[in-house]
Order: C-alpha cells, then sequence, then structure tokens
C-alpha cells in the first residue's frame, strides 16, 4: 500500500495535509475528509508532543484522539516481524459506561479499515479471567478508568507491562484533572512516564474554562481548538403550575415533561442526585398512560441493569432515561435529540456538557429543556441558559494534590514493584499537584505509610512498609499489599448493601429471616446502610424504578419484597451532589439586581422578586443583603450570598459562635444554596454586620470550630481511609461503616492529644478547606462583601425569606439543636405574613 506523507508542498506553495492512504480512503468512503483539528492532532503525535484537544460534541473529538495511535500501530505492524503484543496506547476515562461506549464506537472504523488492531476494556466490572489474560497477552489499546491504574501500578511486573506504551488519552479531562481522582492519575502518569520515556499524553474535552490549567496539569502541552459548531438551544421551561418555593422534586412540571418526552426521538432526564433519579422515575411512570419505554440509571443500580440500559438506548428502543451524572460525559447515544435538566444545573460547564448528549452532530443544534424546581432555582437557571448562549464556561480552580492521595500512591508503589524514595520524590515532584511538596513533606508521607508516623508507631498494624537490603520500600507482607488492592481509588462512599428481592421471605420462631446457604436472589443495586438502619420490618421505598418491603438484612444484603404502597420513602444518598458554581453565583446576583431583565422570568417569579422590592430590598449585584426580622416569639437573622449550600453551612457554623458569644442566645440555623438564616431569642437588628461578617471569624473562630467539629471527623475519615491508614474492605470480610467511624474516630482524638501536626490531620485540614466545608470559597466571600453589607432590619418576614424559612426543621444541620425553633405553621401562613394582601 501506497502511504503518503502527511506534509505535501503544493504547486501554490502552500501546504496540504495528508494521512495514509487507507485512513484517507476509509474518510471518502463515508464521504467525509478529515477535520483540521483531527490532522493537527496527528501532526504533534508525529512531533511526539502531547496536545490538548477542544473540541465540541460531534466534532469527532474521540476518533482525533486515536487516529495518531491507529496510524502509527498500522506503519508498526506493517514494519516489523517480531508479532510480540505490547500495549500501545492506554486510554482512561472517569466513567465505566463512557469506557464501553469509546470501545464499541472505534471498533467500526478498525474494523471497515481492516487494521490489525486488538483494542479491549478493563473495569471494575471486568472478570478476573480477563484481567489475568490481559497482563499475558496485552491488547494494542487498552480502556479503562483512572483506579485500574492505580491497581496496575501495584501489582507485580508492571514495568514491563507498560514498557511499550507510546500513549494516554485521557478523556473528559476537564472532569477528572481539577478532582483528588485526578491527583490519583497524575501520580500514575509520572509513574508511566519513568517507566516509558517519551510517553505523550493527549487530553480530549468539550469544555474547558481555562486551558492553561489542564496543560500545567499533563506536564505541558499544545492546545488545539476546534472550529465551528453551532450554538445549543436552550429553553427554560415555564410551567403553568405554581413554582413550589422550595424542595428539589420537580413534580410540579411532571405532566409537561412527560408530554414533551412524547414528541421527543429519546430524551434523557438529568437530576442531580440518585434519590431525584428514584423519585423523577417513579412520577413519570404513575402517569406513563401511553406504555412509553422509560428507564432509569444511575451509579447504585447493578452492573447488569446499567448495560441493559445502555443496550437498549444504543439500540434506539427506549423513549427516555432518568439518569444522575453517570451518562454526562462523552456518551454517544445517537437517537437522543432532547435532554432535560431537573433542577439546577450548579456549572455552565455541566450543563453544557450534559446538552452535548442530545444531537450528537457537529452541524446540528442540541436542544435541551431547564425545568427548575423551587423560585431561586429560576434564577440560576436563567443564568445558566444566558451562560450557555454566550459560551460561557466555568470549572474549578487549580487546587494542590491532597496528601492522602499521594501516600496511597506511595503504598501502591511499594506493592509492586519497590521504590526508591528519592527517584520517587523526583517523579512526584514532576507534576503540577505536587510540585510544592518539598522534601520534608514527602518524608512525613513516606513515614504515614511506613510506621502511622509518630503517635501511631507502636501499633504493628500501620506498620505497611518496609526497607529492604537493596534501598527499596516495598509492601511488608502480602496481606498488606493485598489489602491496598483492595481499597485502591479515592472516591469514598458511604457502606453499601445490597438490594435483594424475594418472592416470600422465611422466617423462624424468632421472627429474624431464615434463608438457605448460598443464598443470592435478584440483585437490583446497592444502598447506603444508612438508610436501610433507618427502615423498620414493612417500611417501603423507592429503588431501581421498584416500590419495595423491607424484610430485613441478612448477612451483607437489605432482603425486600415487591410491593404497592403508594407512599413509599426515598432512599437519601451522600453523594450526587454538585456546588453552585461561583461563576453562575456571580450571574444570578446580577439577574436580580437587573430590573429590566425581569421580564424574561416567569411571571410568578418576577412578580415574587418586585415584591421582595417593595418590602425590603434587593441589592447591587456587588452587595449583601442581610435581613433581620421577628416571628414567632422568635428572631430571625437572613442572608443571601448565593455561594452555595457548603460555604453557607461553613458561615452558619461560624455565626452562631459569635452570636452566643454576644449574648444573642443563638438556637440554630438552616443553610440551602442561596441562603442561610439564623434564629434565637434576641433582636439581632442593632447588631454591627461589618463586625459580625468580619474576616476574622476564619481565624481563632475556625480553629476553635474545627477542633470539635463532627465535619472535621468525617473529613479525616476519608482522608484515613484514602491514604489507607484505615481499610473498609479487608481479606476475608469488610468493615461495616459504624466499624470505620469507631476505628476513625478514635485515631484522630489520639493523633489531637498525642501529635496535633500529623501528615493526616493536615491532609484533613486542607481537605476540609476545599471540600467539605468550602473554606477557601467562605474567605471570597467574606472578602467580597467586606464594606457590601446591605443590612435592613424588617417587622415581619420578607418574599425572599420565605424558601429558606420553609427549610427550617427540614434539614436540620447535624450537632444544631433546633428542637425548640421549628417553625409549625403551614406555608400559606408563612406567604400570608410575608406578602399580605399580595400573597400568591
Amino acid at each position: 500500500m501506497k502511504t503518503r506523507s502527511y506534509l505535501e508542498r503544493m504547486p501554490d506553495g502552500s501546504d496540504r495535509h495528508f494521512l495514509p492512504d487507507r485512513f484517507e480512503d476509509w474518510f471518502a468512503s463515508r464521504g467525509w475528509s478529515p477535520r483540521e483539528h483531527q490532522l493537527e492532532l496527528v501532526r504533534a503525535a508525529e512531533d511526539g508532543q502531547s496536545a490538548l484537544l477542544i473540541a465540541p460534541t460531534g466534532a469527532g473529538k474521540t476518533l482525533a484522539g486515536f487516529l495518531p495511535s491507529l496510524i502509527d500501530l498500522e506503519k508498526r505492524k506493517a514494519q516489523r516481524n517480531d508479532t510480540r503484543p505490547g500495549l500501545h496506547t492506554l486510554y482512561i476515562s472517569p466513567l465505566k459506561a463512557l469506557a464501553v461506549d469509546v470501545h464499541r464506537n472505534l471498533e467500526m472504523p478498525v474494523a471497515e479499515m481492516g487494521l490489525d488492531i486488538r483494542i479491549e476494556t478493563r473495569t471494575g466490572d471486568t472478570p478476573q479471567s480477563r484481567r489475568q489474560r490481559q497482563r499475558s497477552n496485552p491488547p494494542d489499546i487498552l480502556m479503562t478508568t483512572p483506579e485500574q491504574l492505580a491497581l496496575f501500578i501495584a501489582s507485580d511486573r508492571a514495568s514491563e507491562f507498560f514498557a511499550d506504551l507510546k500513549c494516554v488519552i485521557v478523556d473528559e479531562i476537564h472532569a477528572i484533572a481539577p478532582t483528588k481522582r485526578g491527583d490519583l492519575l497524575a501520580l500514575g502518569i509520572a509513574t508511566l512516564r519513568h517507566w516509558a520515556p517519551g510517553l505523550r499524553l493527549t487530553g480530549l474535552s468539550a469544555t474547558v474554562a481555562d486551558p492553561n490549567h489542564l496543560t500545567s496539569w499533563m506536564g505541558g502541552a499544545n492546545v488545539i481548538k476546534a472550529k465551528g459548531g453551532v450554538k445549543a438551544q436552550v429553553d427554560l421551561l415555564i410551567s403553568r403550575e405554581r413554582i413550589p418555593w422550595s424542595g428539589h422534586s420537580g413534580r410540579f412540571a411532571i405532566h409537561e415533561v412527560y408530554e414533551a418526552v412524547k414528541s421527543a426521538r429519546m430524551a434523557l432526564i438529568f437530576v442531580n442526585t440518585r434519590s431525584q433519579a428514584e423519585f423523577l422515575f417513579q412520577e413519570l411512570w404513575t402517569i406513563n398512560d401511553d406504555g412509553l419505554a422509560i428507564a432509569l440509571h444511575h451509579g447504585s443500580l447493578a452492573v447488569e441493569k446499567r448495560r441493559k440500559v445502555e443496550a437498549a438506548m444504543a439500540a434506539g428502543r427506549l423513549k427516555a432515561v432518568v439518569c444522575t451524572s453517570t451518562l454526562d460525559l462523552g456518551i454517544d447515544w445517537g437517537d437522543v435529540d432532547l435532554v432535560f435538566q431537573m433542577g439546577a444545573p450548579k456549572g455552565s460547564s455541566r450543563l453544557i456538557q450534559r446538552i452535548g448528549r442530545a444531537n450528537h452532530r457537529f452541524d446540528e443544534a442540541s436542544r435541551a429543556i431547564l425545568v427548575p424546581t423551587n423560585r431561586f432555582e429560576v434564577l440560576e437557571c436563567q443564568a445558566a441558559k444566558e451562560a450557555v448562549e454566550a459560551q460561557a464556561l466555568d470549572g474549578p480552580a487549580r487546587r494542590q494534590g491532597g496528601l492522602d492521595v499521594l501516600a496511597q500512591h506511595v503504598m501502591g508503589r511499594a506493592c509492586g514493584e519497590g521504590f526508591e524514595p528519592n527517584q520517587l520524590f523526583e517523579e512526584v515532584t514532576s507534576i503540577a499537584p505536587y510540585a510544592h511538596i518539598d522534601w520534608e513533606t514527602f518524608e512525613r508521607v513516606l513515614d504515614l505509610v511506613a510506621t502511622g508516623g509518630y503517635a501511631l508507631r507502636s501499633y504493628d498494624r500501620f506498620r505497611r512498609i518496609v526497607k529492604h537490603k537493596d534501598g527499596l520500600w516495598r509492601a511488608r507482607t502480602a496481606r498488606d499489599a493485598q489489602g491496598h488492592r483492595m481499597n485502591v481509588g479515592t472516591i469514598i462512599e458511604a457502606q453499601m448493601l445490597s438490594v435483594r428481592v424475594v418472592g416470600r421471605p422465611k422466617r423462624g420462631a424468632d421472627g429474624n429471616l431464615r434463608l438457605p446457604t448460598g443464598w443470592l436472589g435478584q440483585k437490583l443495586g446497592e444502598i447506603e446502610e444508612g438508610f436501610v438502619e433507618s427502615l423498620q420490618t414493612g417500611d417501603t421505598f423507592l429503588f431501581a424504578g421498584e416500590i419495595l418491603r423491607f424484610e430485613g438484612i441478612f448477612e451483607t444484603s437489605a432482603v425486600t419484597t415487591r410491593s404497592a404502597d403508594p407512599d413509599p420513602a426515598v432512599p437519601s444518598y451522600a453523594g450526587g451532589k454538585f456546588p453552585l458554581s461561583t461563576f453562575l453565583a456571580d450571574r444570578v446576583r446580577h439577574i436580580l439586581h437587573n430590573e429590566a431583565g425581569w421580564k424574561d422570568l416567569p411571571d410568578q417569579v418576577a412578580e415574587w422578586i418586585r415584591i421582595q422590592k417593595e418590602r425590603s430590598l434587593i441589592p447591587p449585584a456587588d452587595q449583601m443583603l442581610v435581613e433581620t426580622f421577628p416571628r414567632a416569639d422568635r428572631h430571625y437573622l437572613v442572608c443571601y450570598p448565593f455561594d452555595g449550600r457548603l460555604a453557607h453551612q461553613t458561615l452558619g457554623m461560624l455565626l452562631t459562635r459569635r452570636l452566643e458569644r454576644a449574648g444573642m442566645k443563638p438556637l440554630g440555623f438552616v443553610a440551602s444554596e442561596y441562603a442561610m438564616a439564623i434564629w434565637g431569642l434576641e433582636p439581632m437588628g442593632d447588631m454591627d454586620m461589618s463586625q459580625l461578617f468580619h474576616q476574622d471569624m476564619l481565624g481563632d473562630d475556625l480553629e476553635e470550630w474545627l477542633d470539635e467539629s463532627f465535619m472535621m471527623k468525617r473529613t479525616f475519615k476519608q482522608c484515613a481511609q484514602i491514604a489507607g491508614l484505615i481499610q473498609r474492605r479487608q481479606p476475608g470480610g469488610e468493615k461495616t461503616g459504624r466499624q470505620v467511624t469507631f476505628s476513625t474516630d478514635l485515631i484522630y482524638d489520639v493523633l489531637r492529644s498525642h501529635e496535633p501536626d500529623h501528615i493526616l490531620l493536615q491532609a484533613a485540614r486542607e481537605e476540609a478547606g476545599e471540600g467539605q466545608l468550602d473554606i477557601l470559597r467562605l474567605g471570597a466571600l467574606l472578602e467580597r462583601i467586606r464594606g457590601r453589607i446591605a443590612h435592613i432590619d424588617l417587622p415581619r418576614i420578607s418574599p425572599f425569606a420565605v424558601p429558606v424559612m420553609l427549610e427550617v426543621g427540614r434539614e436540620p444541620v447535624a450537632g444544631v439543636s433546633a428542637a425548640e425553633a421549628i417553625l409549625k405553621e403551614a406555608e400559606d401562613d408563612l406567604l400570608a405574613e410575608a406578602f399580605g394582601e399580595e400573597a400568591p
């Protein structure tokens, strides 16, 4: 076969780039020609350069990422006689479903071009027999996840397996890099570069707010941007029904969503949590008089159920799928022509990503409908709609790598071929997330893995690695290595129990379940242990789109039977909630202040804002409104920062401490995404708000509160598990959530008393600042409002305060006693008081 060069000089003096004949012919056979960004990526690979490709949905981004590998593999196989298998390209996906989907889509051009290239996937769902075969007979291209790469690195002869590696492709890189998974992946790639010098990296994304953040994470890369594309069509659902003041169910709009689904080829209905998915699916199924094929997809469902739904989508047999973030990254479902976002999207980049699942074509507009589930969410959805129309992206700021993740990587290297500390330190500090680490910090992390640290070194179980005579550190025992491999990863979820369905459970004379040895039952998925513990025998709940009756716990399973109860509970999940992005929060504040734009909002929302202006205040976008008012023998302070629930919760905790010292007798507080309310026994209208909200609360107040905070213990528990100090899964068994909590609380108390500067306490404080408590964002909030607080003392509750007041008692914050202040009045009473004669 004749192979053209990649670059030819034309008679007019210009350059024209070509692909090899087989690839050019394949594009031509489909009526296509290679796009410029695809050719640019091939040229970068030919020069051995890493590249970040930013291309909208449908622009051939995934094929572009693999083209250089396919071309190189074809050339190498044609030129060499050695048929020894070797891994050429490693593809990293944030989702197992995406890896499977990309595998399916890539197989088609490979088969149509007749390329002798073997492509396989390796995820947590891959059978052990196939994993073992892949080790001895690696494919040309392997598609996997960050956790599977970490497992590879923690195995014997891993350097041999990756010796021939030429390229790593990181898909949806924007979703991985700024997280702890991104820290673990960056460390893994640093190891791969040590084993395979000259390795190039390709990052793929459709939504990048700041390319410099990602190229820095990649260790340097060319930025290639695709040209063209069609703007998405985004509509805000203006419901005929009354928009709720609070809550997130979306039940009020269910009939309108159903009618839109009927007119679509296939619709994806995105929600932000698994509990919302279960609830919304059941609501749709209840009104599904037309018998539409509607499915459910979220991360707690059994693998078989998820794969069944994905196969039905790919075959075009479904009308709609209610889903969480499990389907929002990159997956190509060709028949999808409509996307719903139920509830506020929390970020424009996330919304654009989800919208891209509709009309997965470069030259067709994707269509989406935003369905706000309460009145403040209308403002957020409007802000997101405007951001998408302006192609304005948001994203998390650059972050430093977690020390707990570094400890896990150190252990992983010891479980594999071992490491020499100086070399590993050089490797670790070569990547952006850990470039700030000094030798002393690295030594402290090493000591954590080797002994547990000064306060724990007398306990043998914390000694996990030892230094051998050859100078290399290795796992102390085979059991230590096995324990690490069973706990690899940075996603710490609550303890899960399998949900199994039986026909008729048998019980002994004592009423307890009696099930035969080896009993399985039908597994529907997994549910959080904490939710199951709240159930009594006979209680019903929604799961996997069914109504189930709880029969009891048997071994590690929640045993259920099917039920027709019209009022089941909805399981709650610890994960799945997204913080409101700073970018969208700022847009919401500007929408509120821009009175001319209120006409674009639903009439009932515009009227709400208008009455708020009459009865209280709409502050400028650069100011924060604080309202104080009496109600029902209590006194309230409500502020509206619009900075997300996490920052507001931390603000509430710190403010209640200040008010306690000032003798204001605070009783409790509640936080939403948009506002925070504190109630107490004394009036707060005469307080100096500039002093109350002063930044110095992030000093001693914060330190004192952290020392006694249950949230700090929770953060420490997660860091201890990621670092491997506490292992949930162990050879021969698995700890319950209570056992893990007891162990980590005990260690936390020991370290606080005997080694307060322990490296893991430091890691937990850094994590609290960026994650659980959002202290960094709270600091930015306090800086933003310094000298810019608009305080108004009211005789009664304001219209804006109604939504957050309805949250009082509904979502109590752990550690705050609000029993005396729970509001008993009905919503109508609140509205009458806030709006007077204009009450809606």
